[in-house]
């Protein structure tokens, strides 16, 4: 199911209760009789309903955190684009794009959405919205501290812990200690902790843990996958471990 059907499809999804569905019920006002018709009375697998879930969330949050400076930069229009055009391919991307268009334009309740998103979405799926929320953050060369902010703020909210935050922030954000934070561990780990902390995270965030939202969504989360890998084996090479 395509990026648009998984949303047209959704009635039934828990998205269409409270803050998101208010949100994209405004989008979604030009959606015509016969449209309406086709989708009456259709029905969602709970896989289906957890990647409809998460693609509503994601373009909600998205906006938000594109406003969350005082404006939207063609940058960062251009970057959503490329990142929805690679996870999504053309035609679902266009069809995006115009629903964040239209989602720019509302006033989004962070909070109520942050919440509704925490309540109804796994761990390793609210993890993956970060990584890709961060992405946007970085379009225009750089995380301004009101993202930062915003992006520590949405990520308090959907209940992931600081060590998570952090890692995932040390993706996008480098300095001396990224690679350290990305694996969740200090600089001064000894060897063994650096090999046990590598394990842990590749088992916690492996590609596998959000397949149920659809292979395009795996595939961005292999691009994390491979940041932490990354990380290992340049912590690797400055220590000269075998």
């Amino acid at each position: 199911m395509g990026l648009l059907g998984s949303f047209l499809g959704a009635q039934l999804g828990w998205w269409t209760m409270g803050s998101i569905g208010a949100i994209l019920g405004l989008v979604f006002g030009h959606i015509t009789e016969e449209q309406a018709s086709f989708i009456k009375g259709k029905k969602q697998s709970p896989r289906q309903q957890s990647r409809s879930g998460f693609l509503a969330t994601l373009l909600v949050l998205i906006a938000a955190v594109m406003k969350a400076d005082g404006r939207v930069v063609k940058s960062e229009l251009d970057y959503v684009k490329r990142s929805l055009v690679a996870t999504f391919g053309e035609d679902e991307a266009a069809k995006a794009l115009l629903m964040l268009r239209d989602i720019l334009n509302q006033d989004i309740p962070l909070n109520d959405v942050v919440h509704q998103a925490r309540v109804n979405i796994d761990y390793p799926s609210k993890v993956q919205l970060m990584h890709l929320l961060f992405g946007i953050a970085l379009a225009d060369g750089k995380v301004t501290s009101d993202e930062q902010h915003y992006l520590f703020h949405i990520s308090s909210g959907l209940g992931i812990s600081k060590q998570d935050f952090e890692a995932v922030s040390a993706m996008f954000i480098k300095s001396t200690t990224s690679a350290y934070k990305t694996l969740e561990i200090n600089k001064d780990a000894s060897d063994d902790e650096v090999k046990k902390a590598y394990k842990k995270m590749a088992m916690r965030f492996h590609p596998d843990k959000v397949a149920h939202l659809g292979e395009d969504i795996r595939k961005d989360a292999e691009a994390k996958f491979k940041k932490i890998n990354d990380a290992y084996m340049e912590i690797k090479k400055e220590r000269g471990i075998k």
